[in-house]
C-alpha cells in the first residue's frame, strides 16, 4: 500500500474538528464500530449501568443517533455483583454475513467468560447470550477468513493473579467452544496494560491493533501485522501508531481504536479520549468519550489523522416530562433495571422504588457538556444529584418539607445549606466555571457545581463546590458524571427533568 489522499470530504463550515470534538460526548469509552452497505453502527461500554452497551447509528461518522442498547435483557446482561465500574467493559461489534454480531466481558459475572451475541437488525432484538467460558479476560474481538473459520482474540487476565497476555483460538460461536487450546499472538511493543486487540484482514495482511500504556496519560495505540491471521506478528516500525502521551493536546488518554472502511474504499478509526480541565494534572469528569480519525496508509501502516473531519456539536438539551410509553434510552440504572425502579404514577411523572437490597431506586442519565444546568421537578420527596458513584455525588434531598443540599466525597457526607420546601420543587443542579484561577495562581478545578432551589422568589443557592471531586482523576474508576433522580423512604413523583447547556 501506497499513501493516499484523504478519502473523505469535510464541510469546513461545521463548527469543530474531529481532534477536539467527540463524536460522542459523556461517557461513551471503548467504542467499537462496523458498516453494513451505507450504514454504521457504533457501540461503547457502559460498565455497571443497565440496559448496557448502547448503540448508535449514522450515515456519515459524525452525526449519531442511539437506536438502542444491545444488551437490554437481564439474561444478556447478568447482574452478578455489581459494583461501580463492573458490568459491561470493551466489546466489539462485526458484521458478517447479513449478521450483527457482538462479543463483550461483564466483569460483574467474569467467571461466566465472554458474551456473544447475534442480531439481524442492530436495533435489535438481539439474541440470547452464547458464553464461551474457556475465554477468560476482557476486551474480546471476532474476526473471519476467507474459509469462515472465526478467530477470537482476547485479553486474558483475571483479578487475582493480573494479567496473562493476548490470546487467540478459532471459536465455534454456535456453541461457545473454542476449537483448540488458545494460543499466544503479538503482545505488543513493550509497554504496560496491553489490550484491547481488533484483528482485521486488509489487502494481503492481517493488521492487529492493541491498546497499551493503561487508559490514563500514557495510552496509546499499536499495530502489527502478519500473513495469518494467527502470526507472526512483524510490529509497526513506527510505534505506537497514534498518542497524545506527553503533549499539551486538550484531549488526551487517547487509545483503544477501531478502524471501519467506508464504501468508497477509505479508511477511519472510532478511539477513546478526555477532556481535562483545571489545574494540574488536569481533571476529567465527564468519563471517557468517543472520538472519530481518519485513516491513511503509508507503506502499508496506518496513520491516524485526527483533523480530517468537522464534527457537529450535537444538541444535547432535554426536557423529559416521563408522559412517553416507554423511557427514553438516555435512562439507565446502576445495579438495577429501569422497569423495577421507576413507577409511572396515574397523574403523570414516576415514583422510583427501592433497590433489592432496600437502598433507594436510581435512575440516572449522562452528563454531556462541561458547562450545563439541571432541573428536577420533584411533588413530595425524593432527591436529585450529580453523581460518580455510590461514593462521590453532590445532591440536593426534598425530606420533611425541607430542602437540604449535600455532599459525599469518599464516603463522608456533609450537609450544606437548607431552604423550606414547596408542594412542588423544583431543585437545581449548575456546572459553572471555578471561582478561582489554575495553578499557580489559584487552585482550580475544571468547574465548580451549584446546588440550588427554585422558589417562587428567586434562585436560592444553598451550596457551591469545587467540581474536581467530582473527576475520575479523584473518584476513580471508569465512568463519567451522571445527573441522578433518586427516591425517597416516602412517596414522592419525579415530575420533569429539563438539562440545558450552556453555549
Amino acid at each position: 500500500m501506497t499513501a493516499t489522499s484523504t478519502y473523505f470530504t469535510a464541510d469546513r463550515a461545521l463548527p469543530a474538528s474531529s481532534a477536539v470534538q467527540p463524536i460522542l460526548s459523556g461517557f461513551y469509552p471503548d467504542p467499537t464500530i462496523c458498516r453494513a452497505g451505507e450504514d454504521y453502527y457504533l457501540s461503547t461500554s457502559s460498565f455497571e449501568y443497565f440496559p448496557g452497551a448502547p448503540i448508535f447509528h449514522s450515515t456519515d461518522l459524525v452525526n449519531w443517533t442511539q437506536i438502542g442498547h444491545v444488551l437490554d435483557r437481564r439474561t444478556q446482561f447478568r447482574l452478578g455483583n455489581p459494583l461501580p465500574s463492573t458490568g459491561i467493559y470493551g466489546s466489539t461489534l462485526r458484521e458478517h454475513d447479513g449478521t450483527f454480531w457482538f462479543i463483550t466481558t461483564n466483569v460483574s459475572d467474569f467467571g461466566a467468560g465472554q458474551v456473544l451475541v447475534r442480531a439481524s437488525d442492530p436495533a435489535g432484538p438481539w439474541s440470547e447470550p452464547v458464553f464461551i467460558g474457556d475465554a477468560i479476560g476482557i476486551d474480546p474481538d471476532l474476526c473471519w477468513d476467507d474459509s469462515g473459520d472465526c478467530y477470537l482474540s482476547w485479553k486474558a487476565m483475571n483479578f487475582s493473579e493480573g494479567e496473562t497476555g493476548i490470546l487467540q483460538a478459532r471459536l465455534d460461536t454456535s456453541t461457545g467452544m473454542l476449537r483448540e487450546a488458545p494460543y499466544p499472538i503479538w503482545q505488543g511493543s513493550g509497554m504496560g496494560a496491553v489490550e484491547a486487540p481488533h484483528l482485521y484482514r486488509i489487502g494481503e495482511y492481517w493488521y492487529l491493533l492493541l491498546a497499551e500504556g493503561g487508559t490514563e496519560r500514557g495510552h496509546c495505540v499499536t499495530a502489527a501485522r502478519s500473513t495469518h491471521p494467527s502470526g507472526p506478528f512483524e510490529p509497526c516500525p513506527s510505534n505506537p501508531v497514534f498518542t497524545h502521551r506527553s503533549s499539551i493536546h486538550p484531549v488526551q488518554n487517547v487509545g483503544h481504536a477501531d478502524l471501519v472502511q467506508a464504501p468508497d474504499g477509505g479508511w477511519a478509526a472510532v478511539y477513546l479520549g478526555v477532556r481535562p480541565k483545571g489545574s494540574t494534572p488536569g481533571f476529567h469528569v465527564l468519563g471517557r468519550e468517543t472520538f472519530l480519525a481518519g485513516i491513511d496508509w503509508v507503506d502499508g501502516w496506518p496513520v491516524f489523522d485526527e483533523d480530517r473531519f468537522r464534527v457537529p456539536i450535537a444538541d444535547t438539551a432535554f426536557a423529559d416530562d416521563f408522559s412517553a410509553p416507554d423511557l427514553n434510552s438516555r435512562w439507565v440504572v446502576p445495579a438495577g433495571e429501569p422497569e423495577n425502579v421507576a413507577q409511572r404514577n396515574p397523574q403523570g411523572g414516576l415514583t422510583l422504588l427501592p433497590m433489592p437490597d432496600g437502598s433507594p431506586g436510581m435512575l440516572c442519565t449522562r452528563v454531556k457538556d462541561l458547562r450545563w444546568t439541571a432541573t428536577a421537578t420533584i411533588q413530595g420527596q425524593g432527591s436529585f444529584l450529580l453523581r460518580m458513584d455510590d461514593r462521590y455525588s453532590y445532591g440536593i434531598t426534598v425530606r420533611n418539607d425541607v430542602v437540604q443540599a449535600w455532599a459525599r466525597i469518599g464516603g463522608l457526607t456533609v450537609d450544606l445549606g437548607s431552604s423550606p420546601a414547596e408542594a412542588t420543587t423544583i431543585l437545581q443542579i449548575e456546572s459553572v466555571s471555578a471561582d478561582s484561577p489554575t495553578v499557580p495562581l489559584g487552585h482550580g478545578g475544571p468547574d465548580d457545581i451549584v446546588l440550588s432551589v427554585v422558589q417562587r422568589t428567586g434562585i436560592v443557592q444553598l451550596g457551591r463546590l469545587d467540581g474536581r471531586h467530582l473527576s475520575t482523576e479523584v473518584a476513580s474508576g471508569f465512568t463519567g458524571r451522571m445527573l441522578t433522580l433518586e427516591g425517597a423512604e416516602a412517596s414522592g413523583s419525579i415530575v420533569s427533568v429539563n438539562y440545558t447547556p450552556h453555549i
